[in-house]
């Protein structure tokens, strides 16, 4: 066996280029998709006026006047 030698180093270089390269594509692939969860736009906050408004938290013409406000 030879030991560890000069080879190591490079291990170590290709390793974290290699890791550089992964975290590149993973930026890339949120970058193209936008980042965000489904309905993290605008969407929530319709769904939960929509929720308050079942539930009775808020009137109708409150209801609406938000629901103006959103859009």
């Amino acid at each position: 066996m030879m030991g560890y030698g000069p080879m190591m180093g490079w291990m170590w270089i290709w390793s974290l280029l290699g890791l550089a390269v992964l975290v590149v594509l993973v930026w890339l692939v949120v970058r193209l998709t936008g980042g965000r969860p489904d309905g993290a736009d605008g969407s929530s906050a319709r769904r939960i006026l929509d929720d308050r408004y079942a539930r009775g938290e808020i009137d109708e013409e409150e209801y609406r006047r938000r629901r103006t406000g959103l859009t």
